[in-house]
């Protein structure tokens, strides 16, 4: 907890962190939208796997620019001022892709214009919650704010599709658009007496290349980022292709066309609300076994889940999308972690520029992951085999994540 945060009642601590949850969650739907609708899209607007890949990874190439922006603002100006600017332009943002997004080339430029705009829920929240929660209570708090997103990652799966199949891609896409404006409401109502705690000398420059250094020196901070890097490449991959993939299992016991986008949609939301489940007692169990030992449990887990997953397309779908709940909740189970446990490994006045590292690094696997694993499923001509080897290339890069966490824990503590 930061030493000038006043101190509040458990209660109201909780309503605040509860309210803040929420407009978190309204934030997350335009992450899945997109994503939701691949099945429709790629027909509709004449894409191959590869390109359809390359949309979603334009949406994570703005939203490296947009965390590291969110990051070094919040250091500068404060995270409660960070969060709510920013969250005026991903409400602007997410409209103009919604009513703009019409092809392949118009998608390309606006998701990428609207993950530009919506890093601000992300970072500053996450150092909202750092600076009211103490130590024993962050792995839970942070846990909390990630399931909400899982949440409404789900909301955003099953709205998107359903509205999809009766007015459009549009009307999917408006959903998410009406997300951000919810969750930019609540925000600002919640956060009305919230303190912004900028840091000491907040109008002087900022100085990210003392930060670097320092990080450099740390080798425990460097394997806490490196261990985040690899869990984006595996968490952005399967969040930019389980509805997809789950799609096209549905066509393997199904007859016609009709259903299969809102069938990969709804079985897809059924996972992430799985995976809330994670979030919510992967920080429970750090707060109380410790970050590096839950970590390595879930990204073991999550890999193993990965390096199978693809070639059990053919398994009963109840089956299937039993594995993928699994899949998907051991893979986000360590991603609130991952966060208080670098908050806990880096000073305050280095952390706003360890998320910016974090985020270049680890949001960029993420634009590789998703165009990658389109060229697999391209390469091998989008058959059962092809989305095989497309989860295992997956999986095996991920490796490097606990490994690099294996690491860390093998340093003297500090």
């Amino acid at each position: 907890m930061h030493p000038n945060f006043p101190e509040q009642a458990a209660g109201d601590s909780d309503r605040w962190l509860l309210r803040l949850c929420l407009a978190r969650l309204g934030f997350s739907l335009i992450n899945t939208a997109y994503a939701a609708l691949i099945p429709l899209l790629l027909p509709a607007w004449n894409m191959s796997a590869s390109q359809a890949g390359t949309v979603q990874s334009a949406w994570h190439a703005g939203y490296i620019v947009s965390l590291v922006a969110a990051s070094l603002l919040a250091g500068r100006y404060g995270a409660r001022n960070t969060f709510l600017g920013m969250g005026w332009t991903a409400c602007a943002s997410s409209l103009v892709f919604a009513l703009g997004a019409v092809d392949y080339a118009s998608a390309l430029v606006l998701y990428g214009l609207a993950g530009l705009c919506a890093g601000g829920s992300y970072v500053p929240g996450l150092t909202l919650i750092a600076e009211r929660s103490p130590p024993a209570t962050r792995g839970r708090a942070m846990g909390a704010y990630i399931a909400a997103a899982s949440l409404g990652y789900a909301v955003g799966l099953i709205g998107a599709g359903l509205l999809a199949e009766r007015g459009g891609a549009t009307a999917g896409f408006l959903l998410a658009a009406a997300g951000t404006l919810f969750g930019q409401a609540l925000a600002v109502a919640t956060l009305r007496d919230t303190p912004n705690l900028a840091a000491a000398g907040g109008r002087e420059p900022l100085r990210p290349l003392a930060s670097l250094r320092w990080l450099w020196r740390h080798k425990a901070a460097r394997y806490a980022i490196l261990g985040y890097t690899f869990h984006a490449w595996e968490l952005l991959g399967l969040w930019a292709w389980l509805p997809a993939f789950l799609s096209a299992a549905a066509a393997l016991h199904a007859d016609g066309p009709a259903t299969l986008v809102v069938a990969g949609a709804a079985l897809a939301a059924l996972t992430h609300l799985a995976s809330t489940v994670g979030s919510l007692f992967g920080g429970r169990w750090s707060d109380r076994w410790g970050r590096t030992p839950v970590i390595l449990a879930m990204s073991l887990a999550s890999l193993g889940c990965a390096l199978v997953f693809g070639w059990a397309m053919a398994l009963p779908l109840p089956l299937l999308v039993l594995l993928a709940a699994v899949f998907n909740l051991t893979a986000i189970g360590d991603s609130a972690i991952h966060s208080a446990n670098l908050t806990e490994q880096v000073p305050a006045q280095h952390l706003a520029g360890a998320y910016a590292v974090r985020s270049i690094l680890g949001f960029g696997m993420g634009v590789l992951a998703p165009w990658l694993f389109g060229c697999a499923l391209d390469a091998g001509g989008g058959t059962p085999a092809a989305w095989g080897w497309a989860w295992t290339l997956l999986g095996m890069v991920a490796l490097a994540g606990p490994y690099a966490t294996w690491r860390q824990q093998r340093l003297p503590r500090q």
